[in-house]
């Protein structure tokens, strides 16, 4: 049988398990309030915080760089291709340049072919 020093030490000794187990489920429920209000938060403004954050890439120099340069080597190989598969690359262009929402940043060389290519576009339906 335990003797009474004995069973105060195993009191203490649980007690203090409860104590640690007690302060890691408070410390659990803490987090995941945290968490899931930041969960419930993103999942209401998930979508304009997306759309800030796309707005702002667009923005940024190495963006609009970028695309200029592709467009201008698509120009490049447009121009270069046989007659039989420039309808295919004019829609590819034109469905590429649709998709950039600076077009006053294009050069205007760039915007011309643009235009000439949504001409005969309209032309060849």
């Amino acid at each position: 049988m335990l003797t009474y020093q004995k069973e105060e030490a195993v009191k203490a000794v649980l007690g203090t398990i409860g104590v640690v187990l007690g302060a890691l489920l408070v410390l659990l429920a803490l987090t995941w309030m945290a968490q899931g209000s930041n969960f419930f938060l993103y999942k209401v403004f998930a979508h304009q915080y997306a759309v800030v954050e796309r707005e702002v890439y667009e923005g940024t120099p190495s963006y609009n760089q970028g695309m200029i340069q592709e467009l201008q080597n698509m120009q490049r190989e447009y121009l270069k291709a046989p007659e039989d598969s420039k309808p295919a690359l004019r829609k590819i262009i034109l469905r590429r340049s649709d998709a950039y929402p600076n077009k006053d940043r294009m050069p205007a060389d760039l915007q011309a072919f643009i235009a000439q290519l949504e001409r005969e576009e309209r032309s060849a339906r």
